[in-house]
């Protein structure tokens, strides 16, 4: 990340709720075309260092992404804060100075920019106006919010707009937090009365079938970009009798994950 960071655009794609099974069936099945095309290697399996999205972004936003989990993976992370008696950073880690990567970032000349989806992102509380407080430009809605039928449309449309306003010689990291997989997803099958497995998997492949109006904006910068995308948390619809997430289950823990770098055509 040392030889990334300052040279290309950083974006992180979080699909808030996604579940690594589900992630990983859909695309094996052939269903989600445009990740497959992002991602050849398919989703890694990882586990998230959180329960529910608060937690969660907290720790991504300290440098602690998925951990791999497969024991004998590389543990190294990508991005640190300086943490005494910190053994997951290596030589290879970008490390800041101070509380945070996002205003370690914003001072390495990077402009920081948040799309919100779920409620910890709508700024109407001050419980839901810290996460997107760490970025120097933040963006909520109800048409990016859980209950918009639309929200990855619109989501990443605002995304495209902005990297085309924001100069291609300044760099970006920009965050999105995606909420169409998020409860509730029903709405994507309109047979459907309930939340299930089946309308988790047809969320997740009408934000597949939106993510070329993001990739295509990328595309145009005049710097690669380095994109994540990873889940920070799965949730569940009745297994072992739970519903939700904020429990200590191995389908919530269990994220998919992946990385890859998009140039220029």
């Amino acid at each position: 990340m040392n030889n990334i960071v300052g040279s290309h655009d950083l974006v992180w794609i979080v699909l808030d709720s996604l579940r690594y099974d589900v992630a990983a069936e859909r695309m094996n099945a052939g269903e989600t075309a445009n990740f497959a095309r992002l991602f050849p290697g398919g989703w890694e399996k990882r586990h998230s260092p959180a329960s529910f999205t608060y937690p969660a972004h907290q720790a991504f936003f300290a440098g602690f992404l998925p951990t791999p989990a497969d024991p004998a993976a590389d543990q190294e992370r990508l991005f640190a804060t300086r943490f005494g008696g910190s053994k997951s950073a290596g030589p290879d880690t970008a490390v800041f100075k101070g509380p945070d990567i996002v205003s370690g970032l914003a001072g390495a000349g990077y402009h920081t920019l948040c799309i919100g989806g779920v409620g910890f992102f709508n700024k109407k509380t001050p419980l839901s106006r810290v996460l997107p407080g760490y970025f120097q430009e933040s963006h909520w809605s109800r048409e990016t919010g859980v209950t918009s039928h639309d929200s990855a449309e619109r989501q990443f449309e605002l995304a495209a707009r902005r990297l085309t306003e924001i100069p291609r010689d300044e760099r970006v990291f920009l965050f999105i937090n995606l909420s169409a997989i998020h409860r509730p997803n029903r709405h994507y099958l309109p047979e459907k009365k309930d939340d299930d497995l089946q309308t988790h998997a047809a969320a997740l492949r009408h934000v597949d079938a939106c993510l070329p109006t993001l990739t295509e904006a990328l595309q145009k910068r005049r710097a690669p970009a380095h994109l994540l995308a990873f889940s920070d948390h799965g949730t569940l619809y009745g297994e072992d009798g739970f519903t939700g997430h904020r429990i200590g289950h191995p389908a919530v823990y269990t994220v998919p994950y992946a990385a890859t770098i998009i140039a220029s055509p």
